[in-house]
């Protein structure tokens, strides 16, 4: 079967893809992070639970309303560590870059991920650059790695029914605001990305309570991300449309841009499952915290498969997840 490799590509092209990805036979740590496609792997070393993840970015533009590409680079790994509970320790950082890119954008891009890292107590250990000719490249591309220590170990494959969903705060900032800034709308600062590094945040929620699982809405949005969190879990979940926390400024682009502000991409939120009578404790730690402010009970699990929200009317949708990517090259 032949794979064409394209932004948004449809579901069966990209289980196709991962098939091939994650074909590794020899010496793979009992498939540890790999067979479930999670974000990271934990890898035991001693009684240490040491978790290991990386990632690549490639937004356009590199710098928009609220952050730039730095900044997701080290964030989205941050949190990507964060979601399996795991402390980042230590990063490591590659740059492709472009023949002739600006150095004051690449001071300034570095300078993002220094703020970022210090947020968290991270630090980049070590990295690579590699530079192409003028054409061949648009502008830069950041892969990051990194290193954490987890006490306990968090899924997004952990759903429980009973449980109750939180998220962190409003969703589709980020997808709205790199897509207005590429449509030429001067929004101003109605919609800034959300992009932070979370681990602070989501180190006072796993003090407060258990959490069953955690997941960031990123490619895909929330819609992306709950269908995927209750497909693993194997249960259904209810999500009140009233309770959802989504801007009136990203409601109103998203209509005028005819995209779902479920659908897009979050670079500063977490969805936790969490027990019900855990619920209040977890959601008073995330708005002890600045970027959990906007933190809102918006859902629970229950036996079942599929998710479905709740309308403001009395009825019912499915919510599903997007075929393809509504926004490319966000993250």
């Amino acid at each position: 079967m032949k794979v064409n490799l394209m932004h948004g590509a449809g579901g069966e092209v990209m289980g196709e893809l991962l098939n091939v990805i994650t074909k590794f036979e020899n010496n793979n740590a009992g498939g540890i992070g790999l067979e479930s496609l999670d974000d990271g792997a934990v890898i035991p070393v001693g009684d240490q639970k040491i978790v290991f993840t990386t990632d690549s970015h490639l937004v356009h533009p590199i710098f928009f309303p609220g952050g730039d590409i730095g900044r997701i680079a080290v964030s989205g790994t941050v949190n990507d560590l964060a979601m399996m509970g795991g402390r980042p320790l230590a990063l490591s950082c590659a740059m492709v870059i472009q023949e002739g890119f600006d150095v004051a954008d690449l001071e300034r891009i570095v300078a993002s991920m220094d703020a970022a890292l210090g947020e968290v107590g991270a630090s980049i250990v070590t990295g690579d650059t590699k530079v192409l000719e003028r054409g061949s490249l648009d502008g830069i591309v950041i892969n990051t790695a990194g290193v954490g220590v987890a006490n306990h170990v968090v899924r997004d494959n952990g759903l429980r029914p009973g449980d109750v969903i939180l998220s962190s705060g409003t969703l589709g900032d980020h997808g709205l605001a790199i897509m207005a800034h590429r449509e030429g709308f001067d929004l101003g600062e109605q919609i800034a990305s959300d992009v932070a590094p979370l681990w602070g945040m989501v180190e006072r929620a796993l003090e407060a309570g258990e959490i069953h699982a955690m997941k960031d809405p990123t490619r895909g949005g929330f819609a992306n991300a709950i269908n995927e969190m209750a497909s693993k879990a194997g249960v259904h979940v209810e999500i009140d449309e009233e309770a959802l926390p989504i801007r009136t400024s990203v409601r109103s682009a998203s209509a005028m841009l005819g995209i779902d502000p479920l659908e897009v991409a979050n670079e500063g939120k977490t969805i936790m499952g969490v027990p019900a009578e855990d619920a209040e404790a977890v959601l008073k730690a995330l708005r002890s915290h600045k970027y959990g402010k906007d933190a809102a009970i918006i859902g629970r699990v229950t036996e079942g498969s599929g998710v479905v929200m709740k309308t403001k009317i009395g009825g019912e949708r499915f919510i599903e997840a997007p075929i393809g990517d509504p926004v490319p090259r966000v993250c």
